[in-house]
């Protein structure tokens, strides 16, 4: 079992930045891929950004390409997103999952492991 736990979300006036960080525990960090999902009200739970064991490979959603970084210390058993110039269309629920393996995966179902969600809210 992996246990992962988020955190970092919050309210920012858009054209801000956030980073969310993911705490994982459980296992070992570095034999897993991890990715970032969210979902917004009303909305199916969409990909958003996932990284390799070793950080070397990253997977992002075309709507966060350019805005968001995905990134891990696995000294600290952490992934984070780095998400900059967010706007409205960015508010939603991050979670952060986890896959065993090296397969960067980008679908819900790749993902065994998933925390609880964090909000993050942007106002325009």
């Amino acid at each position: 079992q992996v246990q992962l736990v988020e955190s970092g979300g919050g309210l920012v006036q858009a054209g801000g930045s956030l980073r969310l960080s993911c705490a994982a525990s459980g296992r070992t960090f570095s034999n897993y891929a991890m990715g970032w999902f969210r979902q917004a009200p009303g909305k199916e739970r969409e990909f958003v950004a996932a990284i390799g064991w070793s950080g070397g490979s990253t997977r992002y959603a075309d709507s966060v390409k350019g805005r968001f970084t995905i990134s891990r210390d696995n000294a600290k058993n952490t992934v984070y997103l780095q998400m900059n110039s967010l706007n409205a269309e960015d508010t939603a629920v991050y979670y952060c999952a986890a896959r065993l393996g090296v397969w960067v995966g980008v679908t819900q179902n790749e993902y065994a492991y998933w925390g609880q969600g964090t909000q993050v809210t942007v106002s325009s």
